[in-house]
């Protein structure tokens, strides 16, 4: 591995490192404040929103300052952003840092897969959805360390605040390896606050969206599907999500291998069948081992797409800042809105006739995967010699 890319891929794994630690420590948060479950509810979209608002900035910073920087400030951040939400002293000030830190997790997200999409072009091979691999082991592992510190009853402010300098120590020191690109120069102009995306971002944009629902709609509801459909137990309940993300995780991390022999576009449609055949074993499982299956297949199939979106947006546009920051806030609206609907399908009709939807959105996503087809360099024409 390269040395550009180990840098850009740990850096990956501090961002869900401190993702993962900050999700378990959210019913610590919520018994200091003394949160219901709809107060907690609300105050849980605010990272989605801040995240929403702030990502065109990103983009901005990259144009301005290079990715290699932006991503080295936008990182430490980030992980400083991870002590505020547990000092909250009320629910105003929750709503705040968490808008906050919603704001520094989609700002530093847009970064770093933007600096993936430059070392990716430098090596001239896929990466990104290893990095993405990358991610989820950190969030996993992050995610660990989070269950035994509550296990344990250690306060999330330590606790957080430990994760907090651990990250940033990490993050200042792998920042240093990425690789080295400066401004995007004048010749290119700055990307705007807030435009509508090209027809091609677009495009690309709306694979990504129905990636990311079925992703959202099968971590958020996974564990539930199991227990008032297949009648699992809570121990059975828990490992589906786990079996779930660790598909996820390891597609991920062996995706770049199969995108470069069978290319983005092939990869997502026999990804979004397998996905879709997983929902539609959902859909019929009344045991627990065959809803596992489906979720597993559906985590199979759906792991590499957000990846490879990230990767076609940084070449199609501009600047990979601009492409990437496009097609976030499309999938960033597909993730807060994904849980939402999913609950609303099953309490209106059923738990199966919401993961019908599922696959209904999965065969769209393979039938328009040609978004993601790599466009051809522009030939250009020689000038003509001079007599």
């Amino acid at each position: 591995m390269n040395s550009h890319h180990r840098s850009i891929g740990l850096v990956f794994a501090v961002h869900g490192m401190v993702a993962g630690s900050m999700s378990t420590r959210i019913p610590w948060i919520q018994d200091q404040l003394d949160l219901g479950p709809g107060t907690l509810g609300l105050a849980l979209l605010c990272p989605s929103i801040g995240a929403f608002l702030a990502m065109p900035t990103a983009s901005r910073l990259a144009h301005r300052f290079g990715t290699r920087a932006t991503t080295r400030l936008l990182i430490a951040l980030w992980c400083a952003a991870a002590l505020l939400p547990p000092l909250s002293p009320s629910l105003a000030w929750f709503f705040a840092t968490l808008l906050l830190y919603g704001a520094a997790a989609g700002m530093s997200d847009v970064v770093m897969n933007a600096h993936g999409v430059v070392v990716e072009k430098h090596l001239d091979r896929p990466i990104i959805s290893g990095l993405h691999g990358m991610w989820a082991v950190g969030s996993l592992a992050g995610g660990g360390l989070g269950v035994l510190a509550a296990h344990f009853g250690l306060d999330a402010r330590l606790h957080l605040a430990a994760v907090s300098l651990v990250t940033l120590a990490v993050g200042v020191l792998v920042g240093r390896g990425l690789l080295a690109d400066g401004p995007a120069g004048a010749h290119v102009p700055a990307p705007r606050r807030f435009a509508l995306p090209t027809r091609a971002i677009a495009a690309i944009g709306v694979v990504g969206f129905c990636g990311t629902f079925a992703e959202g709609a099968s971590a958020n509801w996974a564990a539930v599907y199991v227990t008032e459909v297949a009648s699992a137990g809570p121990g059975m309940a828990a490992a589906t999500y786990t079996i779930f993300m660790l598909f996820m995780a390891g597609t991920r991390l062996s995706g770049d291998r199969i995108v470069q022999r069978f290319g983005p576009v092939a990869v997502v449609r026999v990804g979004g069948a397998t996905a879709a055949l997983g929902a539609l074993l959902v859909v019929f499982a009344r045991t627990p081992l065959l809803a596992i299956t489906g979720f597993s297949l559906l985590g199979l199939g759906v792991a590499v797409v957000v990846p490879l979106v990230f990767a076609a947006a940084g070449r199609t546009a501009a600047t990979p800042g601009e492409g990437v920051a496009g097609v976030a806030t499309i999938t960033y609206l597909s993730g807060l809105t994904a849980p939402a609907i999913t609950g609303w399908a099953a309490g209106a009709f059923s738990y199966p006739t919401a993961f019908t939807l599922v696959a209904v959105i999965l065969v769209a996503m393979s039938a328009l995967a040609g978004a993601l087809r790599p466009k051809p360099a522009p030939t250009q024409t020689p000038e003509p010699a001079l007599r």
